[in-house]
Protein backbone atom coordinates (compact mmCIF):
# COMPACT_ATOMS: atom_id res chain seq x y z
CA UNK A 1 0.00 0.00 0.00
CA UNK A 2 3.18 2.38 1.15
CA UNK A 3 3.96 2.19 -2.85
CA UNK A 4 0.71 2.99 -4.05
CA UNK A 5 0.58 6.28 -1.77
CA UNK A 6 3.39 7.74 -2.73
CA UNK A 7 2.57 7.47 -5.95
CA UNK A 8 -0.63 8.56 -5.54
CA UNK A 9 0.86 11.70 -3.61
CA UNK A 10 3.35 12.15 -6.29
CA UNK A 11 0.89 12.14 -8.98
CA UNK A 12 -1.65 14.25 -7.28
CA UNK A 13 0.96 16.67 -6.62
CA UNK A 14 1.66 17.11 -10.41
CA UNK A 15 -2.19 17.35 -10.52
CA UNK A 16 -1.79 20.53 -8.29
CA UNK A 17 0.79 22.22 -10.74
CA UNK A 18 -0.42 21.46 -13.70
CA UNK A 19 -4.05 19.98 -13.71
CA UNK A 20 -4.26 18.02 -17.57
CA UNK A 21 -0.37 16.65 -17.10
CA UNK A 22 -1.11 13.67 -14.59
CA UNK A 23 -4.08 12.47 -16.09
CA UNK A 24 -2.34 12.51 -19.46
CA UNK A 25 0.84 10.80 -18.09
CA UNK A 26 -0.40 8.51 -16.32
CA UNK A 27 -3.02 7.28 -18.76
CA UNK A 28 0.15 6.70 -21.22
CA UNK A 29 2.14 4.91 -18.75
CA UNK A 30 -1.60 2.77 -18.31
CA UNK A 31 -2.02 2.30 -22.02
CA UNK A 32 1.83 0.69 -22.22
CA UNK A 33 1.52 -1.40 -19.44
CA UNK A 34 -2.41 -1.86 -18.42
CA UNK A 35 -3.36 -2.87 -14.97
CA UNK A 36 -5.68 -5.39 -14.06
CA UNK A 37 -7.11 -4.01 -11.20
CA UNK A 38 -8.99 -1.12 -13.43
CA UNK A 39 -10.79 -3.74 -15.31
CA UNK A 40 -14.26 -3.40 -14.89
CA UNK A 41 -13.87 0.35 -12.57
CA UNK A 42 -15.31 3.17 -13.93
CA UNK A 43 -11.47 4.37 -14.30
CA UNK A 44 -10.70 1.47 -17.27
CA UNK A 45 -10.86 4.40 -19.76
CA UNK A 46 -7.54 5.37 -18.79
CA UNK A 47 -6.24 2.98 -20.46
CA UNK A 48 -7.44 3.48 -23.90
CA UNK A 49 -4.73 4.79 -26.30
CA UNK A 50 -6.93 7.48 -27.97
CA UNK A 51 -8.03 8.54 -24.34
CA UNK A 52 -4.59 9.16 -23.67
CA UNK A 53 -3.55 10.59 -26.80
CA UNK A 54 -6.80 13.27 -26.28
CA UNK A 55 -5.14 14.02 -22.30
CA UNK A 56 -1.65 14.32 -24.15
CA UNK A 57 -3.24 17.10 -26.11
CA UNK A 58 -5.47 18.59 -23.96
CA UNK A 59 -2.23 18.68 -21.32
CA UNK A 60 -0.64 20.71 -23.92
CA UNK A 61 -2.79 23.28 -24.58
CA UNK A 62 -2.41 23.90 -21.00
CA UNK A 63 0.95 24.41 -20.72
CA UNK A 64 0.94 26.76 -23.47
CA UNK A 65 -2.14 28.06 -21.80
CA UNK A 66 -0.20 28.89 -18.26
CA UNK A 67 2.48 31.22 -20.33
CA UNK A 68 -0.54 33.98 -21.16
CA UNK A 69 -0.91 36.68 -19.26
CA UNK A 70 -4.72 36.44 -18.83
CA UNK A 71 -4.45 33.10 -17.30
CA UNK A 72 -6.25 32.62 -14.20
CA UNK A 73 -4.40 32.02 -10.73
CA UNK A 74 -4.55 28.59 -9.96
CA UNK A 75 -6.53 29.10 -6.59
CA UNK A 76 -9.50 30.46 -7.79
CA UNK A 77 -11.90 27.61 -6.89
CA UNK A 78 -13.10 26.30 -10.18
CA UNK A 79 -9.10 26.12 -11.27
CA UNK A 80 -8.80 24.87 -7.67
CA UNK A 81 -12.14 21.96 -7.64
CA UNK A 82 -10.19 21.16 -11.08
CA UNK A 83 -7.07 20.47 -9.79
CA UNK A 84 -8.37 18.29 -6.73
CA UNK A 85 -10.62 16.41 -9.03
CA UNK A 86 -7.90 15.72 -11.54
CA UNK A 87 -5.54 14.33 -8.14
CA UNK A 88 -8.46 12.49 -7.21
CA UNK A 89 -8.88 10.42 -10.51
CA UNK A 90 -4.85 9.75 -11.27
CA UNK A 91 -4.83 8.63 -7.32
CA UNK A 92 -8.60 6.32 -7.24
CA UNK A 93 -7.19 4.91 -10.35
CA UNK A 94 -3.26 4.13 -8.87
CA UNK A 95 -5.27 2.29 -6.03
CA UNK A 96 -7.42 0.69 -8.30
CA UNK A 97 -5.31 -1.03 -10.61
CA UNK A 98 -3.72 -2.18 -7.63
CA UNK A 99 -6.68 -3.61 -6.34
CA UNK A 100 -7.15 -1.04 -3.36
CA UNK A 101 -9.64 1.63 -2.04
CA UNK A 102 -10.54 3.92 -4.99
CA UNK A 103 -11.42 6.08 -2.42
CA UNK A 104 -8.34 6.17 -0.39
CA UNK A 105 -6.61 6.73 -3.62
CA UNK A 106 -8.98 9.60 -4.31
CA UNK A 107 -9.01 11.21 -1.30
CA UNK A 108 -4.65 11.01 -1.10
CA UNK A 109 -4.53 12.26 -4.31
CA UNK A 110 -6.95 15.16 -4.19
CA UNK A 111 -5.41 16.42 -0.80
CA UNK A 112 -1.65 16.18 -2.66
CA UNK A 113 -3.08 18.35 -5.73
CA UNK A 114 -4.79 20.73 -3.00
CA UNK A 115 -1.71 21.06 -1.22
CA UNK A 116 0.36 21.33 -4.38
CA UNK A 117 -1.50 24.18 -6.27
CA UNK A 118 -1.04 26.44 -2.80
CA UNK A 119 2.71 25.70 -2.33
CA UNK A 120 3.57 25.98 -6.21
CA UNK A 121 1.54 29.12 -6.59
CA UNK A 122 3.28 30.89 -3.90
CA UNK A 123 6.63 29.82 -4.44
CA UNK A 124 6.15 30.84 -8.43
CA UNK A 125 5.04 34.61 -6.95
CA UNK A 126 7.91 34.45 -4.47
CA UNK A 127 9.89 34.03 -7.46
CA UNK A 128 8.62 35.94 -9.42
CA UNK A 129 8.97 38.52 -7.17
CA UNK A 130 12.27 38.18 -5.43
CA UNK A 131 14.04 36.96 -8.61
CA UNK A 132 14.64 38.78 -12.10
CA UNK A 133 13.20 35.51 -13.38
CA UNK A 134 10.15 36.28 -15.95
CA UNK A 135 7.34 34.49 -14.83
CA UNK A 136 7.22 33.04 -18.26
CA UNK A 137 10.88 31.16 -17.49
CA UNK A 138 9.37 30.46 -14.10
CA UNK A 139 6.27 29.05 -15.83
CA UNK A 140 8.44 26.35 -18.35
CA UNK A 141 10.71 25.32 -15.36
CA UNK A 142 7.43 24.36 -13.63
CA UNK A 143 6.58 22.32 -16.70
CA UNK A 144 10.13 21.06 -17.05
CA UNK A 145 9.51 19.88 -13.38
CA UNK A 146 5.75 18.28 -13.56
CA UNK A 147 6.97 16.47 -16.96
CA UNK A 148 10.19 14.82 -15.53
CA UNK A 149 8.70 13.68 -12.58
CA UNK A 150 5.79 12.67 -13.96
CA UNK A 151 7.05 10.57 -16.18
CA UNK A 152 8.85 9.09 -13.42
CA UNK A 153 5.96 8.58 -11.14
CA UNK A 154 3.79 7.69 -13.46
CA UNK A 155 6.04 4.31 -14.99
CA UNK A 156 6.87 3.18 -11.33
Amino acid sequence: MKTELYKALAMGALAGMRSLAAPALLSSALQENPQGGLSGTPLAFLQNKYVAYALTGLAATELLGDKLPVAPDRIILPSLLMRAGSGAVVGAAIFAGSYKSMTKGALAGASAAVAATYASFYLRKFLSDKTEIADPVLGMLEDTLVLGAGLKAAKA
